[in-house]
């Protein structure tokens, strides 16, 4: 192997990789995902679909979870910069309610492993950032759930961006805290 290394994560089942990049007066060349690679770094997985989004600094996406078809996604950054985090969601986990934040760049060209049963959600820490991600389900509209960024019960350390106004949908303004999930959970 040798052509990924993953980082120990405290969260099972969480991964941080760096592929193996190839640099040259040219530029650069790495592969991004190669399913056997994958594969022996534990992530047999089907990816359906390929998502990307861009964002100026400041604006923050999630928490986000699918409900019924959760998503095992494989997310990095190709321009500028954000600090990703995963929060732990898993019936019966040691973890339950834990997060895990790393820096995703363009220049540091690390993914994230996020598997089902988490939610998501990155802060753009550059001017402009550019992040692209592989699912292992279909996106559906109906389907998804979130938790509030700033919920204390998590305490997520996001990074203070010195007097940059922090910019949301209005969907994730509305999103309940971790105690709000775990009641809707049980209530149903």
């Amino acid at each position: 192997m040798g052509r990924l290394t993953v980082e120990k994560c405290e969260i099972e089942g969480v991964k941080i990789i760096t592929p193996e990049v190839h640099a040259d007066s040219r530029g650069y060349f790495m592969e991004t995902y190669q399913k056997n690679d994958f594969k022996e770094i534990g992530i047999d997985i089907e990816f359906v679909q390929d998502n990307q989004s861009a964002s100026r600094k400041g604006v923050l996406r999630g928490l986000h979870f699918q409900k019924q078809f959760p998503q095992d996604k494989l997310v990095r950054v190709i321009s500028g910069a954000v600090f990703d985090v995963a929060v732990d969601l898993r019936d019966g986990s040691p973890t339950f309610g834990k997060w895990i934040g790393v820096e995703l760049s363009a220049e540091n060209k690390k993914q994230f492993f996020i598997p089902k049963g988490f939610a998501h959600g990155f802060l753009v820490i550059s001017d402009y950032a550019e992040f692209v991600y592989k699912c292992s389900d279909f996106y559906h509209p109906n389907d998804e759930g979130g938790i509030m960024y700033n919920d204390p019960e998590i305490g997520i350390e996001w990074p203070d961006l010195k007097g940059t106004e922090l910019v949301f949908s209005d969907r994730d303004k509305k999103w309940g805290g971790l105690s709000s999930y775990v009641r809707d959970k049980e209530n149903k």
